[in-house]
C-alpha cells in the first residue's frame, strides 16, 4: 500500500511542498489524456488509498471527494486531442503533467512522478517512481483524481455519441469499441493517430 516514505525523504532534503503526479488515459483510442498533481499533508490518513487501477469505480469516486477535501492543494489538467495528434501521446502527457503542477494554488517545490520518465519542461526538482501509484500516497491520490476526472468526461462523451458506449469502456480499445468504429466510423473525439490501421 502507498505511504509517505518518498514524501518524507524529500522533506528531509529541505523540500516543503511535495506533489505527487500521475496521468490517466495514455492508452485509449479516444479523448484527451488527463494528469493530476496533489500535495497531501503527510499526517493525513485516507483509508483505502491505492493505485486507481486496483480500485472499483465506486471506491475511486468516494476517494476523489476525500482527497480533494484533505489535500493541501490539487490540480487537474488535460493534454488535448490536438496535442496528442500534433506532439504524440508521451509529449501530450508531459504537457498535461506540467499544466497540473503549474496550476497548483500552493506551488510545489518538488515533484514525485509516476513512471520512469521525467516530464519534459518541468520547472521544479523531480523524482520518478516506477509503479509510484502503489508506493507513494500523493502519487496514488493523483492517479485517482486523474482517472475519475477522465472517466467523467468520457461519460459526457457517451451522451453525445451513444453509439460507441464510451461510458462502459472509457475510450479503451475493447472489442466492442473497435466493432462500433467499424460500424459507425470515427467521431471528433477519436485519436486518429491511434487508429491508422483501422480507419482507411
Amino acid at each position: 500500500m502507498p505511504d509517505f516514505s518518498y514524501e518524507t525523504e524529500a522533506s528531509r532534503k529541505g523540500f516543503k511542498f511535495v506533489c505527487g503526479v500521475d496521468e490517466a488515459g495514455r492508452g485509449p483510442l479516444a479523448g484527451p489524456v488527463c494528469a493530476a498533481a496533489v500535495i497531501l499533508p503527510t499526517n493525513v490518513s485516507i483509508e483505502g488509498l491505492n493505485d486507481s487501477k486496483k480500485l472499483s469505480e465506486k471506491k475511486r469516486e468516494a476517494l476523489y471527494d476525500v482527497i480533494t477535501e484533505k489535500a493541501i492543494a490539487y490540480s487537474i489538467a488535460f493534454g488535448t486531442l490536438d496535442e496528442i495528434e500534433t506532439y504524440n501521446i508521451l509529449n501530450a502527457t508531459f504537457i498535461a503533467m506540467n499544466r497540473a503542477i503549474d496550476s497548483l494554488k500552493i506551488k510545489a517545490d518538488y515533484a514525485l512522478v509516476d513512471g520512469n520518465r521525467v516530464p519534459k519542461g518541468i520547472k521544479i526538482p523531480c523524482e520518478t517512481v516506477v509503479k509510484g501509484d502503489a508506493k507513494s500516497a500523493s502519487i496514488a491520490a493523483a492517479s485517482i483524481l486523474a482517472k475519475v476526472t477522465r472517466d467523467r468526461l468520457l461519460i459526457e462523451y457517451d451522451e453525445k455519441y451513444p453509439q460507441y458506449n464510451f461510458k462502459k469502456h472509457k475510450g479503451y480499445g475493447t472489442k466492442e469499441h473497435y466493432e462500433a468504429i467499424e460500424k459507425f466510423g470515427v467521431c471528433e473525439v477519436h485519436r486518429l493517430s491511434f487508429l491508422k490501421n483501422v480507419v482507411k
